[in-house]
């Protein structure tokens, strides 16, 4: 790692063209566990979208013609000083999001990782046809300016997740964070100025107004989305004026089956995790939780032991394994499918109330054996509230599976490796885990079916959807 020339973490700016920026109107988000404000960002406006976007054409025209080699060099550098980074990025993104420091610091080292990872990948042309008389070639061309629209649940892995994709394919990117966690967005754009070129990078904070700006202007080419399935619409509708190619990465409600022969004690802890992690503030959590009649009760009870001692409170303690959740907007909507406990009569584990607090923070809950048509099995919670059911058909489980609008992710548990894919094969899902679940790689790409979204992100699938697909046929006589 050659020496990276650190940045301050206490102000944030915008970056336009290289240069750190901000606005005559500042806002500031709050941080989840005390309900106090954190620092003062811009609020960008229709100017400062219009100056990024004019610069971001600009630079496409010399960035695009760099050879691969050359733009995987930059990208990597840029994996490098987000490392050099990590521990100022590990203690905001806890400051900002809520989330334990510990899984805050695993983002931080993905982020480096998909940083270094995504340019191994290689998008070559492939020759369709070379005979005597005629060569035919499909060519992967860069898009020209994308916009990458970022949730808050994993404010820097999934602008990372865009950025790299984008400008490694040739394009240049406006990255927008979401106004309720601004702030490791704005240095990653800080970051991105030391080592890109002027308008190859450029991120831009808002007060929640600029997305339908972005979604709706002429030269944006393409949008990458990740959020609520609500918004990913308006957004689709949006592109449609000026047909934009877009990836949407939306909600899910993922279910987890858990067959009678697998070894309980092994594999709670384990689910548990993966039902809880970020306070299941995660598309790709498991949400649903669907366990065979025969172990249901030694399951359910050890669910429970295990999920009590893991602790709530500050995401910046040591030992706190579940933070707040991250805005007042979904604490209160995880409040009011709290209230379907009472009025739909359901029968709690574990927690089951919320107590107030100077955070945001949920008591963690799993709900026993509710019914299907129940809110909290029907709807993606985005909050530590888990239902675990009980099942004993095979066709049965997997159509209750199935029997939703989303379609991220699934998995099965089962020591028969035979049986468990053969009904992870028919679970409509984007991703299917046999034995884990929530497992994502640089090199794999993911994303959804139904209404969790179109397109891919990562692995050369990924990487495609910021390109376009040319085709060039070459006469030879």
């Amino acid at each position: 790692m050659g020496s990276i020339e650190k940045i301050p973490f206490t102000e944030f700016y915008n970056t336009i063209n290289n240069e750190i920026t901000t606005t005559p109107t500042t806002r500031h988000s709050i941080n989840p566990a005390t309900r106090k404000p954190n620092p003062e960002v811009p609020v960008s406006t229709e100017q400062d979208l219009n100056s990024a976007v004019k610069n971001a054409r600009a630079a496409f025209k010399t960035w695009s013609k760099l050879s691969v080699e050359e733009r995987r060099q930059k990208v990597i550098a840029y994996g490098d000083a987000i490392e050099a980074h990590a521990e100022e990025f590990t203690k905001l993104l806890v400051q900002e999001q809520g989330k334990a420091h510990g899984q805050a610091a695993i983002e931080v080292g993905m982020c480096s990782t998909w940083a270094r990872q995504i340019p191994q990948l290689e998008l070559n042309d492939v020759v369709l046809q070379d005979t005597d008389d005629q060569r035919i070639v499909q060519r992967f061309t860069p898009m020209g300016v994308v916009a990458g629209i970022v949730p808050w649940n994993f404010p820097l892995l999934l602008a990372v997740g865009k950025l790299v994709p984008a400008v490694y394919s040739g394009n240049t990117i406006i990255i927008k964070p979401s106004p309720f966690t601004p702030y490791c967005g704005l240095k990653l754009g800080e970051l991105a100025a030391k080592i890109f070129p002027p308008g190859v990078v450029q991120v831009l904070s808002d007060a929640g107004d600029l997305g339908p700006l972005i979604t709706a202007h002429p030269d944006i080419n393409k949008i990458s989305f990740t959020g609520s399935t609500l918004t990913g619409k308006r957004i689709m509708a949006s592109c449609a004026n000026t047909l934009k190619s877009l990836t949407l990465e939306l909600g899910g409600n993922d279910p987890a089956i858990i067959c009678d022969d697998v070894d309980v004690e092994a594999i709670v802890p384990q689910v548990a995790t993966l039902s809880f992690l970020v306070s299941a503030q995660v598309c790709m959590m498991i949400k649903r939780l669907y366990v065979h009649e025969k172990i249901y009760d030694k399951f359910l009870s050890a669910l429970v032991a295990f999920t009590k001692n893991l602790k709530v409170g500050d995401g910046s303690k040591p030992d706190t394994f579940f933070g707040p959740v991250q805005n007042e907007m979904q604490y209160e909507k995880v409040k009011d499918l709290f209230t379907s406990i009472q009025t739909e009569n359901l029968k709690p584990a574990l927690g089951g109330t919320v107590t107030e607090s100077g955070g945001y923070f949920i008591t963690p809950t799993i709900i026993d054996n509710p019914p299907e048509n129940s809110r909290v099995v029907q709807e993606e919670a985005f909050g530590p509230i888990l239902p675990v059911l009980k099942w004993s058909d095979e066709a049965d489980v997997i159509a209750r599976a199935n029997d939703s609008d989303s379609g991220l992710g699934a998995s099965v548990w089962s020591k028969d490796l035979d049986r468990a894919q053969r009904m992870g094969a028919q679970l409509e899902s984007g991703s299917v885990w046999i034995n884990s679940h929530f497992q994502v790689a640089p090199h794999v790409p993911f994303g959804g079916v139904k209404t969790s979204g179109i397109g891919r992100e990562w692995g050369v699938e990924g990487l495609k959807s910021y390109t376009q697909s040319q085709t060039m046929w070459i006469k030879k006589a």
